[in-house]
């Protein structure tokens, strides 16, 4: 289940970073999170953590196109299934 709710925030995180309307900071934080998500260092309920605090942070960011804010949340949401 972990593994497949990773898979799916990696594409979405994908999408996010081939989206050129996105401003850089995002792609970048989209990029660092899906880095985060691939490795096998640390337990996936740490890895989504993490990324839920990266992502947290730049939802709010008001550069941010709504539809990649969208796509943000869902991955949000995501993760704080695994989480708990």
């Amino acid at each position: 289940m972990t593994t497949e709710a990773f898979e799916r925030c990696n594409q979405i995180l994908q999408h996010i970073m081939e989206d050129t309307s996105v401003p850089r900071n995002i792609r970048r934080a989209a990029e660092e999170s899906r880095d985060l998500l691939m490795a096998t260092d640390d337990e996936p309920s740490i890895r989504a953590s993490t990324v839920i605090s990266i992502l947290d942070e730049i939802s709010n960011d008001p550069n941010i196109p709504i539809h990649a804010r969208t796509l943000i949340w869902e991955v949000l949401s995501e993760l704080e299934s695994i989480r708990h």
